[in-house]
């Protein structure tokens, strides 16, 4: 018979993954498996298995691609005409890692309630400082 983890009996943990010289895809699908509780035995698809993830030292991962960080676009639109603005990946990774990295993981996560719910366990930092020391080991 196969066992359903109800949400009261998750048991959630801290990790903290160092960006510096890591490829960015790469770490990035595995906090979204880490955020989703894929590594986990109790694994279930409709509940929020998943650790808290923390991301620090953002700003220095590695960008493989002869020119990715310039050539990849993120667009934003506001609904009016015209209004398309681009930012060239480089230049997020540079300036606004935080933004960069909620960004790609937003797409790897479900696109319901329970994708909305994951994301906020998510913590990213451009430096090696983060806040949440009280929760690692």
């Amino acid at each position: 018979m196969t066992n359903i983890t109800k949400p009261s009996e998750v048991k959630r943990d801290w990790v903290v993954l160092d960006a510096a010289g890591q490829r960015f895809g790469r770490l990035l699908t595995q906090a979204a498996t880490l955020l989703r509780g894929k590594h986990k035995p109790g694994y279930t698809p409709n509940v929020d298995c998943g650790d808290y993830v923390v991301i620090v030292n953002a700003s220095k991962a590695v960008v493989t691609g002869a020119n990715k960080a310039e050539d990849k676009l993120y667009h934003r639109h506001s609904g009016y005409f015209g209004s398309v603005k681009s930012e060239k990946f480089g230049e997020l990774l540079a300036n606004k890692p935080e933004k960069l990295y909620k960004l790609a993981m937003r797409g790897m996560l479900p696109k319901t309630k329970l994708g909305r719910e994951m994301i906020k366990k998510f913590k990213v930092y451009a430096s090696a400082e983060h806040p949440h020391t009280a929760q690692t080991k």
